[in-house]
Formats: C-alpha cells, structure tokens, sequence
C-alpha cells in the first residue's frame, strides 16, 4: 500500500454494490490501517431489479439503505449520493461538478474508480454504460477540475476549495489482459470484511455462495499474479 501523509481514499462508482464487487478488499485494508474512505456512487439505483412488484423509489430506498450498512461494515467515513437516474448516467458537466464538490470536501490523496472504456476483452459481460461515465466523469474530475480555481468557481463560493489528488487507481474486470498492472495484496480478514459488505446487497445477490466464491477465488486469482495469497488490481495513475 503506497504510504501517504493524506490518509484519505475516495471510490466513485455508478451504483451501490459496484464497489463491494470491484475494490472493497483494498477498502477493508485501507480502513484497518487508519485511513478514511469515502464513497460517491453516481447514481441512485433506481434500476437494478428483475423483480416486476417493486417500484423504482423503492428500490431507491433499499438500495440506499444496502450500501449505509455495507459502508458500516467496512468502517468507511462517509457514503455520499449523488441521486442521478440509474441507466441514464452520462459524463454531463453537472456529474463532473457533483465528483469535483466531493473530491474538493473530503480532499482524498487517492481516488478509486471505474474504466471509462469499454474493453471487451472479458466473456459474459460487456460492460455497463453507468460505468463508463462515472469512470470519465470522475477522471476529468481529478484533472482538471478539482484541482483549478477557476474551473467551477461557484464551488470556491459554496466553501470547497481546490484539491489535488496524488493517485487514480482505475479498477479493471479483465486484470489477466493489461501488462500495467498495480497488484495490492490483501489479507484475509480483508477479504472477509469485503464479502460480509457485498452480501449486505441483499436485493443484487440471488446466490450468496456464489457471490463468496467469487469474491475469494477472484482475488486468489490476482494474488497469484503478485505472489500474494489475495490481492485486487488496477491501473494505477501517479499524477504530478
């Protein structure tokens, strides 16, 4: 784990559970040794459901409430929602506002997010849109806007000054298909703490030992890339 004096990680993702999937392995390490981490999910949820009886506001509610009591688990910091429509989400100006208001509030010195292209180099999924945008969204919120007076300046007037982040860890499905890879071992107590977090999803997970098996051999799978027992990966970004 890089060592800053800015112990403070932010992960910003499109909807609730995209985190617990992706990097709350390194989340869980990261809370363990002292830092704080904030969560900004892009999007309210307001989709993700096969079940015909339940409305959208709903699903809002639930899906809220989920993701407060996998961030409990966790030990994060804080979870902020941005509340844009679940299967809409574009990198619009006003979404790059929202992430650069968070980054500037809570002044992390690494940001997590997801890959804003589409790879297509995995099998059985292709990717969702939400995920692209939040990923270009957050980037471009990293640089330039968070970090220049004069972009936004409204925020300047709400309290929130610059800030620049140090790092950009960009989290990757296909980790197996990018030679520049940053490996972050993790322990086991990660992994758990990681796996009780996902299945606080309880509205998104159909088949719990699934969802545990995938958790662990998912990052055995990384660890033995790193020599490690467990571990994540991603792209990492040491800006200037």
């Amino acid at each position: 784990m890089t060592n800053k004096s800015n112990k403070t990680a932010m992960v910003v993702t499109a909807h609730p559970d995209d985190a617990e999937w992706g990097c709350s392995g390194s989340v869980a390490k990261w809370t363990r040794e002292g830092w704080d981490v904030i969560y900004v999910l892009c999007t309210d949820g307001s989709k993700g459901s096969e079940d015909r009886k339940i409305s959208g506001k709903k699903l809002v509610t639930i899906r809220e409430e989920e993701q407060r009591k996998a961030g409990e688990i966790l030990g994060l910091k804080a979870v902020e929602f941005l509340g844009y429509p679940d299967g809409y989400l574009e990198p619009t100006l006003d979404l790059r506002k929202d992430i650069s208001r968070e980054i500037r509030k809570y002044k992390p010195s690494i940001l997590i997010t997801t890959n804003p292209t589409r790879d297509l180099l995995g099998r059985g999924y292709i990717g969702h849109p939400d995920h692209f945008a939040a990923g270009e969204a957050a980037l471009s919120a990293v640089f330039p806007s968070a970090r220049d007076h004069l972009t936004f300046p409204e925020l300047i007037k709400e309290g929130y000054e610059p800030h620049k982040v140090k790092e950009v860890w960009i989290n990757m499905f296909n980790a197996g298909n990018n030679e520049h890879l940053f490996f972050n071992p993790i322990e086991k107590e990660d992994l758990e703490k990681a796996t009780r977090a996902l299945l606080a999803h309880k509205s998104q997970i159909s088949d719990s030992k699934r969802a545990k098996e995938y958790m662990t051999s998912r990052r055995k799978e990384i660890g033995k890339m790193c020599n490690s027992k467990f571990a994540e990966s991603f792209t990492k970004f040491e800006l200037n």
